[in-house]
């Protein structure tokens, strides 16, 4: 990991600025344009995306660099892993927050410190703000999600508190979040006070035995075979828990993946249910007006069979008055004493 100071939040390559806050419309011009520059602004620009838009940003800006011949920076790329919602959250408030999260890696050292120099009274008025503070903070990073279009489960709610805590706690957690490239929730360590006052004694020597056997040969190789045994069955159960934490962070990051598709199948059926309310009622209205030309045709047709039948009467009444007309014209002609 690289190194960043702990004073505040900030990105190595130091001048850029804060990444802006990811949201689906910025990831996806992100995604329409790869960038071919430095792989440290590629990766902010990573981490600032939603977590659903990681990957395909991922394998479209790696492959950029690997057009571009940037090998390493292309294997870098493909190297980062996708972060949880609540560590993408997490990140959002040093990318959203400066000023915010610069206060609260201050608050961090006085805890720290105060916890070195058993500061009781300091521990305690630090303690009582330290709970504020992350109640506020991890608020505001819901807030941010929310608005973001990635809503925080209360679970990922809870885990971005853990990490916040973890941040006061320890200097290393500190300067991982001041990157704003966390991967997974971060757990603060046991032994930090939650109050004041010192969390407990000091761990004592274990007193040495009086009648030790003397060492020897056949001593010294024993004691090496269970070191070496030791260190074999500390470096075994590391790397299971390397692959338990590996296992756990994607079926955690499957498990957001699944409640987000399901919000979003929920959102679906609910539009899909308007729509149809609303051909249906756009239907009934085409039934009835169908049923009101239906009418109007047939008082239409009633009206011109009703026309046509007056129309042949008058028609067979002008005929036969004009053959009487001629008939009378005739005998007129005929007889002049008429």
């Amino acid at each position: 990991m690289s190194t960043r100071r702990e004073d505040g939040p900030g990105r190595k390559d130091g001048d850029r600025g804060p990444v802006p806050v990811g949201s689906a419309g910025s990831a996806g011009s992100a995604e329409d344009a790869p960038s071919v520059g430095p792989v440290e602004s590629v990766l902010d620009l990573l981490y600032a995306a939603p977590p659903s838009d990681f990957v395909s940003l991922r394998e479209r800006h790696a492959g950029a660099a690997r057009s571009a011949g940037r090998k390493e920076d292309a294997r870098r790329l493909h190297a980062a892993r996708r972060p949880t919602l609540a560590a993408w959250a997490a990140n959002l408030l040093t990318r959203s927050l400066p000023e915010e999260s610069r206060r609260f890696l201050e608050l961090g050292r006085a805890l720290r410190e105060a916890y070195r120099a058993l500061d009781a009274d300091g521990l305690k008025e630090l303690s009582a703000q330290r709970r504020s503070v992350v109640t506020a903070l991890s608020r505001q990073a819901a807030d941010l999600a929310r608005e973001a279009g990635h809503p925080l489960s209360e679970g990922a709610r809870r885990e971005v508190e853990s990490t916040l805590l973890a941040v006061l706690a320890d200097p290393a957690a500190a300067e991982q979040w001041a990157g704003g490239r966390l991967t997974g929730s971060l757990t603060p360590p046991s032994e930090f006070p939650s109050g004041g006052g010192r969390s407990g004694p000091a761990p004592r020597e274990r007193p040495t035995r009086p009648h030790d056997p003397p060492g020897g040969p056949a001593r010294d190789e024993l004691a090496e075979r269970r070191r070496r045994r030791r260190q074999e069955e500390q470096a075994r159960a590391q790397r299971a828990a390397e692959r338990a934490a590996r296992e756990a962070h994607d079926r955690r990051a499957e498990r957001e993946d699944a409640d987000a598709a399901s919000r979003r199948a929920g959102d679906a059926v609910d539009r899909a249910r308007e729509e149809v309310s609303a051909a249906e009622r756009r239907l009934r209205e085409a039934h009835a007006e169908l049923a009101r030309a239906e009418r109007e045709l047939g008082t239409a047709r009633e009206r011109e069979h009703t026309t046509a039948q007056a129309l042949d009467r008058a028609e067979r009444e002008a005929r036969d008055a004009a053959r009487e007309a001629d008939r009378t014209a005739g005998r007129a002609e005929r007889d002049p004493r008429d």
